[in-house]
This record gives C-alpha cells, structure tokens and sequence, in this order.
C-alpha cells in the first residue's frame, strides 16, 4: 500500500471550509485507489508557481514532511504540468500524481466492460503523452500492454509512436461502440428514458436498485461503479420507464475523461428528462449541483429537462429537511422532491412526478376493435394507459393513453377504429 502525503494549493479566493472540503475528498480519492494518507500540507497561493505549483519553501517544507512521514507517494489536489512533476519528483525523490492522474488510476481499476477499460486507457495514454519523459517507468501500469524495455530517447520516441497508434486504434474501436450504442438506443426509441446524473456517491445506483428491484452493485465508496446501467422501473398504472445510471461526476474531473466517456454519456442526452440526485446530506451539497451542472453544460445538456432529486434525506432532521426545501425555492425553478434510496414509499413521489411527465407526451384516443380481437386489445393494455372500457357484444370500444408511435402504428395496421378523444 503506497504511503501518501497530499498537498493542496487553493488560490486565495477559495472559501477555508471548501479547500478543507477539497482536501477531504483527495484523501477518500487516495482510500478509493487503495493508498494510506500519512500527512498532509496545504498553502494558500495568488497563482501557481511555475517550477514546484507551490512555493519553493513550501516544497521543502514538503520535503521534509515527505521523510518525516516515511511517504513513498505525494498526491497534489491540482493539475500539475508536465513540467511541474517532473521538478518535483526530482526535489522529493519520490513519485508525484496529481488529482487527475488519481482519478484515471481509480476508473482504471473500476472498468469492467471492455468499453469502459477502452475509454479509460484512452483517458490515461492522452493524459501521459505530454508527460512521457518522466513517467516511462509507470507505463506498465496502463490497461492494454505497452510494454516499454528502458529509458532513453531513442526509446522515448519508439514509445510515443506506439502510444499514438494505440491511441488512433482505440479511437476507432470505440466509434465502432458507439455505433452498436446508438442502435441500442434507436430500439428503446418508443420507450419513455430517463438518465440518472449527479456527484459521485450521491446515491446513484442505490436508487435504481430500489425503484427497478434489481441487484445493482453498491458501495460507499468514489466512483464505485463507472459502467451504465439500465433497468426497467414499473412506475405504475400501466406505465414502465428505461432508467440509466451514469458515472459520477467530480469537481475537477479530467478532461480526457469527459472526453472518452463521451458515448457512454450521450445516454444522458438521448434521454427523455434527467433525474439529477443530490447527497441531501452533504454539507456542500450546492457546489457539487453546480459540478454536475457544469459538466452538463461541457456535454450540451444544460437545457434538457431536469427533476432534482435531493437523496439520503433519512439522514436529515426535520428542521434540516424544512430548511432545505426552503432554500431550494428560493433559487432554484426546477422541480425538486425530496428521496431515500433505503425507503421505498419515498420514492413514491418520483415515480408519480414520471408517470406526469409520460401522460404528458402521450394522445388520448378512443379504439374500437372486434371482441375477438385479442392481440389488439393485448397492445393496448400492453402499449398504453387503459381509462375506459365497454363490451358492445361485437365490439370493444377502450378510451386508451398511447404514445404517438403506438397511435400511428395502430392508424397504419388499420386495426379498429382509432379516433383522438376530445
């Protein structure tokens, strides 16, 4: 287990309880990768140093703490550049990641589909390209097998070769992916979707195993699954939803990320609303809204429609919850209901503020078929919400809820007499 010391660096700017937040979420990143914190400094900059990012005293104030704590890893809360690592390795002798690099390491050994894997390794050999120099040693490391003999710059430029066409490979692999992806899509296209969005650990997954009863993986943990997963939720009278749960966003989320998990997150922006879970519970739970909304608005989906639903409210007292929900109307338009992913009545609300939403989209018409007609009547019941039904001997005449796809397909079958209620 790698002992870590972790720096932080937040501009002057920053408030003192979110750069102590900050530096909260860095240790259970480092607990998530699987290393032991072992200290911690933190300096207060105008901007960042060009050599060390932190100043050249506090790097050997760092130095000093490194050997101290017998730290064999130090962890920065910020982007280094390239250039920047590499003058801090060689002043503390000892390895240097930053939070990005972290959170790579992290999705690395969370994929499990080959996708993921894919997107992940693409992640890190963009983000390790510009920082080949320093960092050949950790190659083998990378998901995928580029195996590298030695240092040098013969071998330096062998290897950017090789990364490049790694790269250019798993490009075009998953372009591939995301063609299979958006056929998947195009088949659930008559379907009412709905994308679970939202800071990582907010309850994500927890949610969707309870609305859809199915046994998702869980754990309190960062990032504690990275594959989408969708289920079929029963909302009831007659009305079914595909819900995807997406990856979890975090502040400073790596670029290259975003940026490979880009098909996996276009579920999102198929998506017919975006239920966006908040940890209720969280003390800072208004900076990781607007994380999420940021990471959003990269993607192009800050305009589609929202529900906020604000998770673990069973932690919450009742002042706590009234005050909240106080808040929230203060600032804030979009519809807002308040959820426990443990009790299932709390999600109650969610599913009739959904099923509102399918009505809303669906045209109320009035269908008569032949009694002996069994496989249109079982489409309509099946297809849409049933609200009226008489048995005219001969006939069946049903007042009926459908999609637009359902109607037109019904007019094209010729099956009965279809005409829109007033």
């Amino acid at each position: 287990m790698d002992r870590a010391v972790l720096v932080g660096a937040p501009t002057r700017s920053v408030d003192e309880r979110l750069a102590d937040e900050h530096m909260r979420e860095l240790a259970r990143l480092t607990d998530t990768a699987g290393g032991e914190v072992v200290a911690s400094l933190q300096q207060r900059i105008r901007a960042p140093h060009p050599r060390f990012f932190i100043g050249e005293g506090k790097a050997d104030e760092l130095r000093d703490l490194v050997e101290e704590s017998e730290g064999d890893l130090v962890i920065f809360d910020d982007e280094l550049s390239p250039g920047q690592g590499k003058n801090l390795e060689d002043h503390l002798g000892v390895r240097i990641m930053d939070r990005s690099e972290l959170i790579l390491d992290i999705f690395a050994s969370r994929a499990r589909t080959s996708e993921a894997k894919m997107q992940v390794e693409l992640a890190q050999l963009q983000y390790l390209l510009p920082r080949l120099k320093r960092m050949w040693s950790h190659l083998s490391r990378i998901r995928g097998g580029i195996g590298l003999r030695g240092p040098g710059e013969t071998q330096l430029e062998t290897d950017r070769r090789l990364i490049g066409k790694r790269i250019s490979a798993l490009r075009r692999k998953l372009k591939d992916v995301a063609k299979a992806r958006q056929v998947q899509r195009q088949a659930r296209r008559g379907s009412y979707r709905v994308a679970l969005v939202g800071y990582t650990n907010a309850g994500k997954s927890s949610l969707l195993r309870t609305l859809s009863g199915s046994d998702l993986f869980v754990e309190n943990r960062l990032f504690a699954t990275l594959d989408s997963a969708t289920r079929s939720v029963d909302l009831g009278s007659g009305h079914h939803a595909l819900v995807t749960d997406t990856v979890g966003f975090i502040r400073k989320l790596p670029h290259h990320l975003i940026a490979s998990f880009r098909s996996t997150l276009e579920e999102a922006g198929e998506a017919d609303v975006l239920v966006h879970v908040i940890d209720a519970s969280h003390t800072d739970w208004e900076e990781q809204k607007e994380v999420v909304e940021e990471v959003l608005e990269e993607l192009g989906l800050q305009s589609a429609p929202q529900i906020l639903a604000f998770n673990k409210v069973d932690r919450l007292t009742h002042a706590e919850e009234d005050a909240m929900r106080q808040r929230i109307r203060s600032f804030d338009s979009t519809p807002a209901l308040f959820v426990s992913a443990l009790e299932m009545e709390s999600l109650e609300g969610l599913k009739e503020t959904l099923k509102a939403r399918i009505r809303a989209k669906l045209t109320e018409v009035e269908v008569r078929v032949p009694s002996h007609d069994g496989a249109a009547l079982a489409m309509l019941y099946r297809e849409g919400e049933v609200l009226r039904r008489e048995d005219n001997g001969q006939t069946v005449t049903i007042t009926v809820r459908l999609p637009a796809a359902s109607v037109a397909r019904l007019r094209q079958l010729g099956v009965g007499q279809v005409v829109e209620a007033d």
